[in-house]
């Protein structure tokens, strides 16, 4: 078992981890080190290797385990997640996914008070370092939001990150538009350039002031909405202003039909053909999700240096996946991954990754484990422009994360890679350290009671799934909204 040790505090000194496996970085690719050696000192890594000569203040064993760099997740759920209720529960229009036109005209409410947000993004956080994310760029859903998300809540979302010790990238999410079900049951979109403005220059105010806060773990990005809910001006103010700013900017799109079908109906185009000819794709472009993109939209997305966040395991729950995640990689893609959903477990969505790459590509020897471990490390680095992330060589941050791979649950081990893509989860996690502190030990997080916050958070997804029939079509009962698998009997 690995060893246990104090959390969320920096060492004195040198510290010097060993492991039965430790994932160095050298001539620009992750090596592994059987019986490896990785020192750390003041947040940054000193040497990865074997038979390290230089001082050490302390030397912790973490036995039969992997060592290895910290995920970087570009699109972390940072909410409760009501995307899981449309698992079985579909069309997401007639299920509170898409807002009625009544309820837009009564005016569209805040569902969660400024405390409820509060506490679902800190929770959220700790998960995500509890599967071993160490730099995460929060995604919410916008659906049960009166419009967007506010810079204070953002204020909010960065204390807890420095004080969880995650590592993150912040804006508040902002729209031009948004789509409506009309009585008769057809789907319209409506922009307000107004608000999508206003949204802007409220995230531009907010990186100028929170860029580099808590001596570098909080970083800003700007995250603007669905792709298909904007204007060309609108975005290209966007894309220009977080090169001005030089913070990335996140904006999904090739995403499902009905943007599909929406793109081609009010610019003729496709989105990333849109995007390409309004300026707005560069190598600050974070783009999830691509599974339905085109090859020539896949080409244009290479050819301009942008990246796609690439995150299976939601795209699977709605019958889609990335083609193909091998080919894509070899045309010069860049490809990052993302959660995005609960569980936010990142081993998860590289073993999904693995799986359905070789069933879109119809064969079963690429991609390789290796494949999406990149993309979970350094392909997400490389995508913020962070080569001090993803990879433990000298120099880098002391992102690391550490996977306890005794149990007997995982079987037999020969590579640990391998492992981590079958038998592994997020959940085999023993410590993690960010920024050379320790911010994890033995499923622990300092100040952070898991089985507290698991009954606050269970109680608030209650009340927000009890408000569905207001903003639902037509304002059926949670009974007809989200029917049981089964039929059910109460006591």
């Amino acid at each position: 078992m690995p060893h246990s040790h104090q959390t969320n505090r920096r060492d004195d000194g040198p510290t010097l981890l060993t492991a039965r496996w430790v994932v160095g970085h050298r001539d620009g690719r992750h090596v592994l080190y059987e019986n490896g050696e990785i020192v750390h000192e003041h947040g940054t890594i000193l040497f990865v290797g074997h038979h390290y000569a230089g001082p050490v203040e302390r030397r912790i064993d973490h036995g039969m385990a992997l060592i290895g760099p910290g995920f970087i997740d570009l699109d972390a759920l940072s909410d409760l997640d009501t995307g899981v209720l449309g698992l079985d529960h579909q069309p997401g229009w007639k299920k509170g996914r898409v807002w009625p036109r009544d309820y837009v005209e009564a005016g569209p409410v805040e569902m969660l008070d400024p405390d409820e947000l509060a506490f679902q993004r800190r929770y959220a956080f700790a998960q995500l370092i509890r599967n071993g994310i160490t730099t995460a760029l929060p995604i919410a859903s916008l659906f049960y939001r009166a419009w967007n998300e506010t810079p204070d809540e953002f204020v909010s979302a960065a204390q807890s990150a420095a004080e969880l010790g995650l590592r993150v990238y912040l804006g508040p999410a902002f729209r031009a538009g948004h789509s409506v079900v009309e009585a008769d049951g057809s789907i319209v979109v409506e922009v307000n350039e107004a608000r999508g403005l206003a949204g802007l220059k409220q995230a531009i105010a907010f990186c100028e002031e929170h860029e580099s806060r808590f001596c570098g773990l909080v970083r800003t990005m700007l995250a603007p909405d669905r792709v298909e809910f904007w204007t060309p001006g609108l975005l290209r103010r966007t894309a220009d202003a977080a090169r001005d700013l030089d913070v990335p900017v996140r904006l999904h799109c090739c995403q499902s039909s009905f943007e599909v079908e929406t793109m081609r109906g009010r610019f003729g185009t496709t989105s990333v053909r849109w995007l390409q000819d309004i300026g707005f794709l560069d190598d600050r472009a974070l783009l999830p999700h691509g599974t339905h993109a085109t090859d020539d939209d896949l080409c244009i997305i290479a050819n301009s240096g942008a990246t796609l966040v690439h995150c299976p395991l939601v795209m699977a729950r709605h019958g889609a996946a990335l083609d193909n995640f091998a080919r894509l990689r070899s045309q010069g893609l860049r490809i990052g991954m993302g959660t995005d959903t609960w569980p936010p477990d990142m081993v998860l969505n590289m073993q999904l990754g693995l799986m359905l790459g070789r069933i879109m590509a119809g064969n079963f020897e690429t991609p390789k484990s290796a494949d999406l471990y990149d993309a979970a490390t350094t392909g997400g680095a490389d995508a913020l422009g962070r080569p001090d992330l993803g990879r433990l060589q000298e120099g880098a941050a002391a992102d690391i994360v550490v996977f306890d791979l005794s149990g007997n649950h995982l079987g037999q081990v020969v590579d640990p890679i391998a492992c981590l893509m079958t038998s592994a989860s997020g959940r085999d996690v023993h410590t993690v350290i960010i920024d050379g502190r320790t911010v994890m030990s033995a499923g622990t997080i300092a100040g952070f009671d898991f089985e507290t916050a698991h009954g606050r958070a269970q109680a608030q997804f209650e009340r927000l799934l009890h408000r569905y029939p207001q903003r639902t079509w037509q304002h059926p009962g949670i009974a007809e909204i989200f029917p049981p698998s089964y039929r059910t009997f109460v006591a």
